[in-house]
């Protein structure tokens, strides 16, 4: 079975049975109740390089649920590089996350999207006067997953896009559909938005590229609550998943991984250059188009030019899943456990994120991320 297929939470154990039940237990959840992680125990199928164990054993993290199968990838790497190293993660949302590690509840968070400018300064009290930092340790596609029986190919753009989710479409056979889609039997059916009713860092990046794509359709702003105003909500990942699967007419955004699981069909997206159809290969080419915001180590990046791409072969809807650290103010064993971690997650860990359906760094996003992760203190 492969790695993406994990159950509801991700409870910390130190035996490799515990990392067969994970891999054995049903399939796509994002459970809010429970603490949750990934084993630390060895892992198969990893390098045998050695790596800097430095630190406590234990590390808290807590936020995004796109990327908690990532995470799961990670931790069992750590574990075999590591013996005795574990990461408690809790998968509750990419705004959770982000509150817990200001209130200094975990050592750091997993989300979605960079740290607002009111969530700036918080951070760097948190961390000591220091400021965080935002790191990128893992892409992951976005699926348009549609019920839709007897419509096994569909396409759509930016623009139709913006408008079902402000409920300026509103039918399946509307005239700007049927356009993208010649020779299609559309149905004469509602069209039913699912979109993420708690705070996400998916949402954010969806209505981001929203915004890049289609700026003249789409003006209600970014941000981790939807703002376009139709549709219905669900809680999470695995909501939006379960939510399309039982409504006919439904379309949802969630991330690839999930949609795998659920065996969702997703639309494709048509940039101006044709349809593009989500798969490894057009997600590595949108994101050779991605650039940093700045220089220095907090890298964040500057999406638009991948949102906005028109290149032949890239799909476009792309989340990068952050981890929010302090730069400095850690003490000792804390800041060489979370450095020990994430040199493994972006070195040996991004070998396994194929197969739970996420996109490896490219080569100078990852020697950058390492160069950062280095001078955490």
């Amino acid at each position: 079975m492969n790695l993406n297929r994990f159950g509801k939470a991700f409870l910390v154990t130190a035996s490799a049975t515990a990392i067969t039940g994970l891999t054995l237990t049903a399939c796509g959840s994002d459970n809010n109740s429970s603490s949750s992680g990934t084993s630390g125990t060895k892992a198969s199928g990893s390098s045998s390089a050695s790596a800097d164990c430095g630190g406590k054993n234990a590390v808290t993290a807590e936020g995004s649920t796109a990327q908690q199968n990532a995470v799961a990838v990670f931790n069992q790497v750590w574990g075999q590089k590591c013996a005795g190293k574990n990461l408690s993660y809790n998968p509750t949302g990419s705004g959770a996350g982000v509150t817990q590690f200001i209130a200094g509840q975990v050592d750091f968070a997993g989300s979605d999207s960079p740290l607002s400018k009111d969530q700036v300064d918080p951070a760097a009290k948190r961390c000591q006067g220091n400021p965080a930092w935002n790191l990128p340790l893992v892409f992951g596609p976005v699926a348009l997953g549609y019920n839709l029986p007897g419509v096994d190919k569909l396409v759509i753009n930016a623009d139709v896009l913006a408008k079902i989710f402000t409920g300026a479409i509103t039918n399946w056979n509307d005239p700007a559909i049927a356009a993208l889609n010649s020779g299609v039997s559309l149905p004469d059916q509602k069209i039913t938005p699912i979109y993420r009713s708690d705070s996400s860092g998916t949402t954010d990046n969806f209505q981001k590229y929203l915004a890049a794509a289609a700026p003249q359709t789409w003006s209600k702003g970014a941000g981790k609550e939807f703002q376009g105003g139709a549709g219905e909500g669900a809680q999470k990942s695995a909501g939006v998943v379960q939510a399309v699967q039982a409504t006919p007419g439904a379309i949802g955004y969630v991330e690839k991984g999930f949609a795998d699981q659920a065996k969702l069909t997703a639309a494709q997206i048509d940039t101006g250059s044709g349809p593009v159809a989500l798969s490894d290969d057009s997600a590595k080419a949108a994101i050779d188009s991605a650039k940093f915001a700045a220089e220095g180590n907090d890298l964040k990046l500057d999406l638009n030019s991948l949102y906005a791409t028109k290149a032949a072969g890239a799909y476009p809807l792309m989340l990068a899943t952050y981890e929010i650290v302090c730069s400095k103010g850690y003490d000792a064993d804390t800041a060489a456990a979370v450095k020990s971690f994430l040199t493994v997650a972006a070195n040996d860990g991004q070998s396994g994120l194929a197969a739970a359906g996420y996109v490896p760094l490219p080569d100078a996003f990852k020697q950058r991320l390492l160069t950062a992760v280095n001078a955490i203190q």
